[in-house]
């Protein structure tokens, strides 16, 4: 039988955005987007799940020390989106639409540049309590 444990790291950061496709008028982005096209912006206070699934490590008894992970959050995602415009204020997005999915990617892509490739990630963001997105799917 296999020791692999899946481990988990919450954290949170508020950002505002906009969905919206600058080759549309606002006609089309308010029919396609609704309310989160607004041109003046619109914010969530969004859910980060980081899951990380490995072997335990006979010598220290952790898949990864969560104070460890924690800090690779802190430093990547949360100083990089916490209370941020995520259009005007992150390059991430400066040509890409900061959907929930587009978002989640992306905190996906950092991350996995700072945790070792060996233990598989898994990142689950929640926009609100009922609308989350996960990658990998």
């Amino acid at each position: 039988m296999s020791n692999k444990v899946a481990v988990y790291r919450k954290e949170h950061f508020n950002s505002a955005h906009r969905l919206f496709n600058a080759d549309w008028d606002d006609e089309m982005n308010k029919k396609v987007f609704g309310k989160c096209s607004n041109p003046h912006y619109h914010g969530h206070n969004y859910e980060l799940i980081v899951k990380l699934v490995g072997e335990i490590n006979p010598k220290t008894g952790f898949v990864m020390d969560m104070k460890l992970l924690s800090d690779v959050i802190q430093e990547q995602i949360i100083e990089r989106f916490d209370h941020k415009n995520l259009n005007e204020d992150c390059n991430e997005f400066a040509q890409l639409n900061p959907t929930a999915e587009n978002i989640v990617v992306t905190i996906y892509n950092i991350l996995s540049q700072h945790i070792d490739p060996v233990l598989k990630m898994t990142v689950r963001l929640y926009e609100t309590e009922r609308n989350f997105v996960q990658y990998p799917a």
